[in-house]
């Protein structure tokens, strides 16, 4: 459990670090105040949602702004999605395995998207040769905990919602996700205090 959240913590850091350096566009995203109880962690039912998604293969600090630049660039070029989504915000996932190198880590960063949305319209990859493209990301019974301030402070946070997956009789099956409610630039002013950031797991009841 130690190495998975040494991992984690250095996932999480890189993220902060790439999220910092776009600065969100998404026009001032979901009102906090309906997060407020996330800051005791929390289990619950999450319907699958349709994303935009653009996977990005490498250190994030070195793909995360050209995958979250596309990501955007082509989510405003949408028909039929909100232009000014307040309602709404990016996340990302990370499906990690404790020995791969930072090189070879897979990020996607998504943006919610409406189910009547697609197909895409014609793009060209970039430079790295990302593309976006529309998928729907399976949750259920999920795991999660509002981490309020700095992306490089989520150690003790990530530490609380792992002890009360297990406390709880729960075990992790899928990827990390966090949901970035409100970061850098218009959301909070350059402010990496009030920061707030989803942090997020599907679980199920672990086996006997």
């Amino acid at each position: 459990m130690k190495k998975t959240q040494v991992l984690l913590i250095a996932v999480i850091v890189a993220i902060g670090v790439v999220v910092a350096a776009v600065a969100l566009l998404t026009g001032g995203g979901p009102d906090p105040a309906q997060f407020e109880h996330l800051k005791q962690p929390q289990v619950r039912m999450m319907a699958d949602q349709k994303v935009l998604v653009v996977e990005a293969q490498g250190d994030p600090t070195a793909v995360g702004g050209e995958a979250f630049s596309l990501l955007f660039k082509t989510y405003f070029k949408l028909k039929g999605v909100p232009k000014n989504p307040k309602g709404l915000a990016p996340r990302a996932r990370w499906p990690l395995s404790l020995d791969t190198p930072k090189e070879q880590w897979v990020g996607r960063y998504a943006m919610p998207v409406p189910e009547s949305v697609g197909p895409l319209p014609q793009q060209a990859a970039g430079p790295s040769g990302l593309h976006a493209e529309l998928a729907t990301w399976q949750y259920g019974e999920v795991a999660e905990i509002l981490h309020v301030g700095p992306y490089d402070q989520e150690e003790s946070t990530i530490r609380r919602l792992m002890d009360f997956i297990k406390d709880g009789g729960y075990a992790i099956v899928g990827e990390h996700e966090e949901e970035y409610i409100k970061g850098p630039g218009v959301f909070s002013r350059g402010n990496p205090a009030k920061y707030l950031t989803i942090i997020r797991y599907r679980v199920a009841k672990a086996r006997q």
